[in-house]
């Protein structure tokens, strides 16, 4: 018996690392850390694979790449009034048309009337508008889009005036979207009144496609000829509020006060808009845990 044990023993030596090499190899996987499903205005739509609540002007100042896909159109019609520092009212009533094309250009249509404290309003200006997106949503950081605008007034109420703006915007984390415009306005003649303003918004998505809330700002560098030397600086900060009743509608509101001597004492926005042509369809294959685009 003592005489088997050494053979049996050598036969365990040869097959337990045969045995050892044929067992399933366990591993730990890295932890994967799930945030729920995408919100449906967080998904990409279009060519250009922008998230759909570019779609809706999310800012009533601040815009954020196109709205549009090629050839599709919108409508809107804004109201914004002005509490001056001197306690006289403005108002300035837009109607505008939205068109996309290709490329990544968005071509906007529209009439300026302008009114004061006593309801009397007269017809300012027609302006086009024309924006391009040099690269896809995500490409590059901050979306960069480029926007040129002419306005041609009538002049017994005033000069023509040309305005250059870099838009810059995205979203970060899940139902946070912001955005951010640097802006400068010229007129043609008369006091040749030049701005440089930096408008910004901040919103939060409270419900998924119907409504978000947030913050918007605007700061104003103005000169007039003569007085370049010394600039009036107007800042204005306050809430800001998206209602979308209808995938079609959205109704934009918000109301900033002024922070300092030069600003007005408040500014007020009332915009309401309707998308033409198909609802924006979302791609619902693509579930981002945290946003797109660079950040």
């Amino acid at each position: 018996m003592k005489g088997l044990l050494v053979p049996f023993a050598f036969c365990l030596l040869l097959v337990c690392p045969i045995l050892a090499a044929d067992a399933p190899v366990v591993s730990t996987l890295p932890e994967v850390i799930t945030y729920g499903p995408a919100l449906t205005e967080e998904m990409p739509v279009g060519g250009t694979q922008r998230p759909e609540w570019t779609s809706a002007r999310r800012f009533t100042g601040t815009r954020v790449y196109l709205q549009k896909e090629p050839w599709e159109g919108g409508a809107e019609s804004w109201w914004r009034l002005k509490h001056h520092r001197d306690g006289s009212l403005s108002h300035r009533l837009l109607e505008e048309v939205e068109i996309g094309l290709p490329g990544r250009v968005q071509l906007d249509l529209y009439n300026d009337i302008e009114g004061d404290q006593r309801g009397k309003f007269h017809y300012q200006s027609f302006n086009t508008e024309v924006r391009w997106a040099p690269a896809d949503w995500g490409r590059i950081w901050g979306n960069p889009t480029f926007y040129g605008e002419y306005k041609f007034a009538d002049h017994h109420w005033g000069p023509d005036v040309y305005e250059f703006k870099l838009l810059l915007g995205d979203q970060f984390g899940k139902r946070w979207h912001y955005g951010i415009n640097f802006v400068w306005e010229a007129e043609t003649g008369h006091d040749r009144e030049q701005e440089f303003q930096i408008p910004a918004g901040l919103s939060y998505t409270v419900i998924d496609r119907k409504l978000s809330i947030g913050v918007e700002s605007l700061y104003d560098r103005d000169t007039v000829k003569g007085e370049r030397g010394s600039p009036a600086h107007q800042f204005n900060v306050g809430p800001s509020i998206q209602f979308r009743p209808f995938p079609r509608l959205h109704v934009d509101l918000s109301c900033m006060f002024g922070v300092n001597r030069r600003s007005d004492h408040q500014i007020a926005f009332l915009i309401v808009g309707y998308d033409f042509g198909p609802v924006v369809k979302t791609d619902r294959a693509y579930a981002p845990a945290g946003g797109r685009g660079g950040n």
